[in-house]
Parts: structure tokens; C-alpha cells; sequence
């Protein structure tokens, strides 16, 4: 997808559709925003706006356009649901997830402990330890 937009057709891409534009072979949404995904620029464009983003397309390599194009997807999509903290919030969530469950782990494994340690001094009917 990151390829140039070589196999370029009659139909706009995404951006230039959303803006009103005309587009070329040499635009530099186009490979990154197809006609397919109006949803994808439309986000972006609504939380970055169409000129930071084709600024921020010429300012970064061209092997690394399409992350930053998902990157900003993603913040765009995180935004508009949650306009405070956006992925930011979506991330603390998670690290509040991993710690609970984290001490789930510590407090099971202590359990466990306790178990083998209470099976640890029986003995079986057959007069020898289990184990």
C-alpha cells in the first residue's frame, strides 16, 4: 500500500473525494487513504486536519508513511471516542487491567503455595506420603 499511486484510477482517492479535489498520480494521500475507506481520512482529518497531515506525510520517509498514516488513524479513531484522553486513556485502562491482574497471579500463586505445602505433611492410606 505504500507503493506509489502507479495504478492509479478514474476515482478519486478518499482525501481528494472527502476535499473536494481534484486528484492526481502524484498525490500524496492517495496511497494511503484509498476511495474504499472515506471513514479512515474523514477521521483524520476531523482531529488533525488536512494540511498537518500531508505535512507530516513530506516530513516523514517515505518507507515509514503508511505507520504514521495508522498511527494517526488510530489516535484519530481514540479521539472522537474519548476526545479528553484519546489512545491515552484506552492505554491506562490497560495498565490498570495488567496490575489487578497481576496481583490476581501473586495472590493464586501464594494460594497455591499454601496448598502443596498443606499436602506436603499428609499421608496416603497405604501408610506412604503422597507425592
Amino acid at each position: 500500500m505504500s507503493s506509489s499511486y502507479s495504478n492509479y484510477t478514474n476515482s478519486p482517492c478518499a482525501a481528494c473525494k472527502f476535499l473536494r479535489r481534484k486528484c492526481t498520480s502524484d498525490c500524496v494521500f492517495a496511497p494511503y487513504f484509498p476511495p474504499e475507506e472515506p471513514l479512515k481520512f474523514a477521521n483524520v482529518h476531523r482531529i488533525f486536519g488536512a494540511s498537518n497531515v500531508s505535512k507530516i506525510l513530506h516530513e516523514v520517509a517515505p518507507h515509514q508513511r503508511e505507520d504514521a498514516v495508522n498511527s494517526l488513524a488510530y489516535e484519530a479513531e481514540a479521539r472522537l471516542k474519548d476526545p479528553v484522553y484519546g489512545c491515552v486513556g484506552a492505554i491506562s485502562v490497560l495498565q490498570r487491567e495488567v496490575l489487578r491482574l497481576q496481583r490476581e497471579l501473586e495472590e493464586t500463586n501464594v494460594d497455591l503455595m499454601r496448598y502443596a505445602s498443606c499436602l506436603g505433611g499428609e499421608t496416603s492410606a497405604y501408610g506412604g506420603r503422597r507425592g
